[in-house]
């Protein structure tokens, strides 16, 4: 077996485990598609390719790593794009989940807050000719707003509260797939879908564990700037999904992860 079916095996056992949380028992045809189709070896340091297809995170450079492919997957498919959307990436890494969304929309931006991996990543994707891919250095926290709206945001590292500007830079009727949570804690992977008159909806998919979002807290936002602060003493590094597969956990709307 090679090693890229077995990461397909891999993640599809992993949405059977986990169906009764994300509520699906297969994820979109396209976005398993999109995964067969680019070669995440490609995506790492050379003395770590071995890793490649293995379904587990895997070092990058910078003490950051590239996601596992079950999430990559799962947050693709959660965030339901079309052919013709234009979407935001916050946290570029290797360049690997931007690469899996340029096979699925029409343009996709992505922010890296570490500059050698934004200049590592930009190169890569247009060496290996993915060309709807726009990679800048810069803090996700405040989007891209010469850009927007978009028609759904991807965040790869969590945060304690959503910000507003990622808010702000959705389009009504567009999803932003985000986990929420502080640091080495209690996260949640959300679905956040603006609705036409601009109210906003969030739903609970699973329980995550992902090291956190770094970059200018907002300072509109009091209440969380101690907890901020201390979010940002940590480097973004890997994601490791923390499955409760023996219970279903209640999706729920909750706002209050929404920073105004």
């Amino acid at each position: 077996m090679s090693g890229l079916q077995r990461m397909l095996d891999d993640i599809e056992m992993e949405v059977n485990l986990t169906r009764q949380l994300i509520g699906k028992d297969a994820l979109d045809d396209r976005v398993m598609a999109a995964i067969k189709q680019v070669p995440r070896h490609k995506f790492l340091p050379v003395q770590v390719r071995l890793l490649a297809y293995d379904n587990g995170p895997a070092p990058i450079g910078s003490g950051q790593t590239i996601s596992q492919p079950y999430i990559v997957a799962l947050m693709t498919d959660l965030l339901n794009v079309k052919p013709t959307d234009t979407v935001l990436e916050i946290g570029t890494g290797s360049g690997y989940q931007a690469a899996i969304l340029s096979k699925l929309v029409k343009q996709v931006y992505s922010l890296e807050i570490i500059e050698e991996l934004s200049i590592k990543a930009r190169r890569r994707l247009e060496k290996l000719g993915y060309d709807n891919v726009t990679v800048r250095t810069g803090d996700g926290r405040h989007g891209w707003p010469e850009h927007a709206p978009f028609d759904g945001i991807i965040v790869t590292a969590a945060t304690p509260y959503i910000p507003q500007a990622l808010i702000e830079q959705l389009r009504p009727g567009a999803r932003m797939v985000v986990p929420v949570g502080f640091p080495f804690s209690y996260q949640q992977l959300m679905v956040v879908e603006k609705k036409a008159d601009g109210k906003i909806d969030s739903q609970h998919i699973l329980d995550v564990s992902f090291v956190p979002l770094t970059g200018e807290c907002d300072t509109e936002n009091t209440k969380m700037i101690d907890r901020c602060q201390t979010v940002n003493s940590y480097r973004r590094a890997m994601v490791l999904p923390m499955l409760h597969i023996f219970s279903c956990l209640s999706r729920t709307t909750d706002f209050s992860l929404i920073a105004y």
